[in-house]
């Protein structure tokens, strides 16, 4: 299992264009498992469908599709159990910042996009998906957070709701799912150079920022079958205590 630690693994990633959902997509495909990749537009998804092929000589299978609408991921959830009757291995990266601005002068429809993506969203996934987590020898729902879910920050209300909700969410199904193969894990990834970092933080040199390829190697150990994860891990700590998967209480771990 060493070069192939996720071979026969079916992989789904959400957020799959850019960024860390990309990232994660790549590393999953070179690891051995089969990604289905889902985004909103389907030229992004190409591309990184080109590059899968490039590197590994295996085809993604690509999905289009807008998770604020929960209908698409019933769709989406019916299909992988037509398909594969199983569902191995979940990055959901798909996210949205929403508007920094004081909690009293948010407009009620952003408010409502943000938690929508941010938060029901993930429901929606737990709910279809659980069925398909459940046939799996070793399932691995991960679910990318944020500290300001626990260190709440001034202008960051929609985005910081919308994640501390997340987190009980995930900590919740957590619990729920002790007695089976199911391994829920929330995984803060600290800032990154991502365009969603650039959006919050116009002025900071992303240089400066881990690239998000430099997660890939952690998502991979947190999907692989052979481990138990922890359910909650901050990359910072990973990265700065060797790179070794061990359980880390959400604590410390500084995060956009």
């Amino acid at each position: 299992m060493t070069n192939s630690p996720l071979a026969g693994r079916i992989a789904l990633v959400t957020g799959a264009s850019r960024g860390i959902g990309r990232a994660s997509a790549v590393a999953l495909a070179e690891a051995g498992a089969h990604v289905i990749a889902t985004a909103r537009t389907e030229g992004a998804l190409t591309e990184l469908d080109d590059e899968v092929r490039a590197r590994t000589g295996q085809p993604l299978s690509l999905v289009t599709a807008k998770l604020e609408n929960g209908g698409n991921i019933d769709r989406l959830g019916a299909a992988l159990f037509e398909r594969w009757g199983r569902l191995d291995v979940l990055v959901h990266a798909a996210a949205q910042l929403g508007p920094l601005s004081p909690v009293g002068h948010l407009d009620v429809r952003d408010w409502d996009k943000t938690l929508t993506l941010n938060l029901t969203a993930s429901w929606r996934l737990i709910r279809s998906f659980d069925p398909l987590f459940r046939r799996s020898e070793a399932a691995r729902p991960i679910f990318l957070t944020s500290s300001v879910a626990r260190r709440p920050r001034a202008f960051w209300g929609a985005y910081g709701v919308s994640k501390a909700g997340l987190e009980a969410l995930v900590t919740t199904y957590a619990e729920e799912v002790d007695h089976t193969p199911v391994r829920p894990v929330l995984l803060d990834p600290g800032a990154m150079r991502t365009r969603m970092r650039a959006e919050a933080m116009p002025g900071e040199d992303p240089i400066t920022l881990p690239d998000p390829a430099e997660l890939g190697p952690l998502v991979v150990d947190l999907a692989r079958p052979d481990r138990e994860p922890p359910p909650f891990v901050s990359f910072r700590v990973w990265a700065a205590e060797g790179r070794g998967v061990e359980p880390v209480e959400p604590s410390s771990a500084a995060s956009a």
